[in-house]
């Protein structure tokens, strides 16, 4: 299962992150989700968790805890929805000149 975890302090690593949920059960792997440009976490991540019970308990034990001052929201992860509506109509400008 995959399990969202937002709301997260900065400071966290992917090892914190893990060991809070192995307490619940096997961690497969924790990711923390990065800016792309400045390479700074963004608050939110993922944890996946192969058995689906140690998952459910993980997310009831874990969400509205505090960590590090900060309350942790924690569910199943939803997939990503499509992004639609880009103004860079396929990655190539419009308009404007080319030197």
């Amino acid at each position: 299962m995959n399990i969202y975890v937002g709301n997260m302090p900065f400071t966290m690593s992917e090892a914190q992150l893990s060991d809070a949920f192995s307490a619940h059960g096997a961690v497969s792997s924790a990711r923390l989700v990065t800016d792309r440009d400045s390479g700074r976490p963004k608050g939110f991540g993922f944890v996946e968790m192969a058995d689906t019970a140690e998952a459910g308990s993980a997310i009831e034990a874990l969400n509205g805890t505090e960590y590090d001052g900060r309350k942790l929201v924690v569910n199943e992860a939803r997939p990503r929805e499509e992004r639609t509506g880009s103004s860079m109509h396929g990655g190539r400008r419009s308009g404007g000149n080319r030197w």
